[in-house]
């Protein structure tokens, strides 16, 4: 029986592995998505707005351009494309013929863009009272 004892710990074990993994992953809540994010640094400001529209001022999306203003409409795909993630449509603007960009939620008070998800950011914004 010493088999299934260690097999029951190992099983205990790894559940509370995952517990706790995603307990500080952390979930985001798309009704306090809404907001104005900057990057001082950069210049740039990203404007999620309650009805789904999205404005972007001087925001480098893909790491490699220069710095555009683009807008559109934004929905949250968090659980139904493998990662929380914000999917921006944008409809018009400097970044030329796109279907979109993808925006991660970087913990509770901040953006970012990563053109490659698994990479570091391009850019990432913070979120500041509305002027």
């Amino acid at each position: 029986m010493p088999g299934r004892a260690g097999a029951g710990r190992l099983v205990a074990l790894l559940a509370a592995v995952v517990a706790l993994v995603s307990g500080c992953a952390g979930s985001v809540d798309p009704g306090e998505l809404p907001g104005v994010y900057r990057n001082e640094g950069a210049g740039a400001e990203l404007r999620l707005e309650s009805d789904g529209t999205f404005s972007a001022v001087d925001v480098v999306a893909d790491g490699s351009s220069g710095p555009v203003d683009f807008s559109g409409r934004w929905e949250w795909l968090g659980g139904r494309a493998g990662s929380d993630f914000v999917y921006l449509s944008v409809d018009s603007g400097g970044l030329g013929p796109i279907a979109g960009v993808q925006l991660y939620p970087s913990g509770a008070n901040a953006v970012e863009f990563r053109p490659d998800p698994d990479g570091p950011p391009s850019l990432k914004l913070t979120r500041t009272a509305a002027p």
